[in-house]
């Protein structure tokens, strides 16, 4: 048994520059607003060795120094982590947050 195909013939199309930078600037803009922007985080310290994250306008969790180590908690109370210091621990808050709550997203001021 035997298949014919067929295609229907190709055009060929030319486009002007005006048209190629139009098509080019609308993709740089779908690129550029398809990425997420990550809520800010603001530091504040209601008491001595103890840290708390506002994410986006919301509590995103706490560091807490106990001796030499801080530990990390996350907006839900989940302990995130133990760690040798303070911009290591904020740094992995951080990252929690912009996992565990992907739709807080940076307001334009």
């Amino acid at each position: 048994m035997s298949m014919t195909e067929t295609h229907p013939d190709v055009a060929e199309v030319t486009l002007d520059t005006e048209t190629i930078e139009v098509i080019a600037a609308i993709e740089a803009e779908v690129v550029t607003t398809a990425e997420p922007q990550r809520a800010r985080i603001l530091w504040t310290r209601p008491d001595t060795g103890l840290w708390a994250a506002n994410y986006g306008g919301y509590y995103g969790g706490t560091v807490d120094k106990q001796g030499t180590h801080y530990f990390v908690s996350d907006t839900f109370g989940q302990y995130v982590g133990d760690f040798r210091t303070l911009a290591e621990a904020q740094a992995k808050l951080a990252e929690r947050l912009h996992t565990v709550l992907p739709d807080v997203i940076r307001h334009a001021s």
